[in-house]
C-alpha cells in the first residue's frame, strides 16, 4: 500500500499534487510519504510485538537523514555498511546501541569511530577483518561487540547482483570456517562474540530461502551454544521483496514473513536482529521528471525526459522495472515509447514500450516504487546536480535536501597552478 493516488486527474502524494511540488522545486525530483513510511515500518513491526528483536532499518536503501529521524523515533535501529551511514544515522538520532555494521570492507578508521559511538554489534566477515578489529579496540581499551556473517550457501532465487548467501559470493564467512573463526575470536583481545549473522540477498520473493536460512542459523547457534560460546543475538538481515509495478505477483506479505522467522526462533531466548530496507521504503518514494522531446527514430519513438540514469540507475543496472505514470490524466489514445533520458549514454534508458497518452513538452511523468536504492545510488554525471528530495506529511511537503548548484558541485575542486612546462 502507498499514499499516492490520483484526485481529480491529478496524482497526489497524500494531499500534495505532484505539480504543486514541480513548481516549487523544480524536475527532476524524488518524492516520500510520510504515511507510507509509517505504515510499512509498523506493519513490518507490528508482526514481531511482544519478542525481543530490534529492527535495524537497511541505511543503504534510502538515507536520507529525515527519514532516519522518522524510523528511528518509531523504534528502528541502524544497518550500516560505511562510516558515512554511521554518522548519518547518529545525526539523526538513532541510538549507538540500536547500531549494527555490516559489509566486507571495514577501514581502521570506520571502526574506531564505530567503536568510540559504542554501536550494538559488528558483523563481521571474516578473519582478516577480525584480526584488525581486535587491534583497534585493544588499542583504545575497549571491547567490540562481535557477531560473525555466515554464508549459508542459500539461494535467495533474486536477481545474481543482489544475491549475496552463495557459497562464492564475497560476503560472509565460509561455512566450513565457522567454527574455527568463532575459536579465533574467543582468544583474540578486545572482542567480545555475542552473535551469529545471515544475509542472503534482496528482493527475494520467496519464503522458502528465508526459512532454510534461518533453521540454518538457529542449528548453528545450538551447536556454538553447546562448545561454549555465549551466543545472544542472531541477524537474519533483510532482503524481503517489494510488488514493482501492479500488474507484478505479489511477494509474501510481512506478516507471514513474521510468521516464518517466529516459528523457526520463538523459544530461542535470543535476540531476533532484521534489517529490511526496500520492504519499508521502496513504494513509499517516486521519482518525478518532466518531458523534453517525443523522438522518431524511424523503428523508435523516443520520450526523452529531463531524468536520467544518474538520477535513477536501477534499470541500467538491474535491468528493474518501474511502472511509469502521467502525473496529469489525459482523454487521449496511448501510443508506445522508449523513455530515455538525456545523458550522452545509450544505456540511458529507463524502459521500452511504454504507453504514454499524447505526451508533450512538459507533461510530467512520475516513476513508482523509486524510493529504494534510488536516491542513494544518484551521481552528478555529466555534472549533472542531485536532484532534489521533498517529504510529504498530509497537506504539507518539505525540502529534506535541495538540488546543489553548480558552484556547490565545483566547491570541492580546485585548480593548481602548474609549472609551464
Amino acid at each position: 500500500m502507498d499514499h499516492f493516488a490520483y484526485v481529480d486527474g491529478t496524482l497526489c502524494a497524500e494531499n500534495v499534487p505532484l505539480p504543486e511540488i514541480a513548481r516549487s522545486v523544480g524536475t527532476p525530483f524524488y518524492v516520500y510519504s510520510t504515511a507510507t513510511l509509517r505504515r510499512h515500518f509498523d506493519v513490518f513491526a507490528e508482526g514481531f510485538a511482544g519478542t525481543d528483536t530490534l529492527i535495524a532499518f537497511a541505511v543503504k536503501s534510502l538515507s536520507n537523514i529525515a527519514v532516519l529521524s522518522l524510523l528511528g523515533k518509531r523504534g528502528a535501529g541502524a544497518d550500516i555498511v560505511s562510516g558515512g551511514e554511521l554518522f548519518r544515522a547518529l545525526k539523526a538520532g538513532i541510538p549507538a546501541e540500536r547500531i549494527v555494521f555490516s559489509g566486507v570492507g571495514k577501514t581502521e578508521r570506520e571502526i574506531a569511530d564505530a567503536l568510540d559511538a559504542g554501536i550494538g554489534q559488528f558483523n563481521v566477515e571474516g578473519e582478516a577483518e577480525l584480526a584488525v578489529l581486535s587491534r583497534v579496540a585493544s588499542e583504545k581499551g575497549m571491547t567490540a561487540p562481535v557477531s560473525f556473517r555466515i554464508n549459508p550457501d542459500v539461494d535467495a532465487g533474486t536477481h545474481d547482483k543482489i544475491s549475496t548467501g552463495r557459497k562464492g559470493d564475497k560476503f560472509g564467512v565460509p561455512r566450513a570456517r565457522t567454527f574455527d573463526a568463532y575459536a579465533l575470536a574467543e582468544k583474540l583481545p578486545g572482542i567480545r562474540v555475542q552473535g551469529v549473522a545471515m544475509h542472503i540477498g534482496s528482493q527475494i520473493t520467496s519464503l522458502a530461502p528465508f526459512e532454510a536460512a534461518a533453521r540454518s542459523a538457529v542449528e548453528l547457534v545450538g551447536t556454538l551454544r553447546g562448545m561454549g560460546h555465549d551466543i545472544r543475538t542472531l541477524d537474519l538481515g533483510g532482503g524481503l521483496g517489494i510488488p514493482y509495478g501492479r500488474a507484478a505477483e505479489p511477494p509474501p506479505l510481512p506478516s507471514d514473513y513474521a510468521k516464518l522467522i517466529r516459528s523457526v526462533t520463538d523459544g530461542t531466548d535470543i535476540r531476533v536482529m532484521l534489517e529490511p530496507g526496500r520492504m519499508i521504503v521502496g513504494n513509499a518514494g517516486l521519482f518525478v521528471v518532466s518531458m523534453l522531446y517525443a523522438k522518431d527514430q524511424e523503428t523508435r519513438t523516443y520520450a526523452i525526459v529531463d531524468g536520467a540514469m544518474n538520477d535513477l540507475i536501477r534499470p541500467m543496472l538491474y535491468g528493474a522495472h518501474h511502472e511509469i505514470m502521467p502525473v496529469t490524466e489525459k482523454d487521449a489514445a496511448a501510443t508506445n515509447y522508449d523513455v530515455a533520458g538525456p545523458v550522452c549514454e545509450s544505456t540511458d534508458l529507463f524502459a521500452r514500450d511504454v504507453a504514454l497518452q499524447d505526451p508533450q513538452p512538459g507533461d510530467l511523468l512520475a516513476f513508482r516504487t523509486a524510493g529504494a536504492y534510488g536516491a542513494v545510488s544518484a551521481s552528478q554525471y555529466n555534472t549533472r546536480p542531485l536532484v532534489p528530495e521533498v517529504l510529504v506529511d498530509g497537506d504539507r511537503f518539505h525540502v529534506i535536501r535541495r538540488r546543489p548548484s553548480y558552484e556547490d558541485i565545483l566547491s570541492l575542486e580546485t585548480i593548481p597552478d602548474l609549472s609551464d612546462h
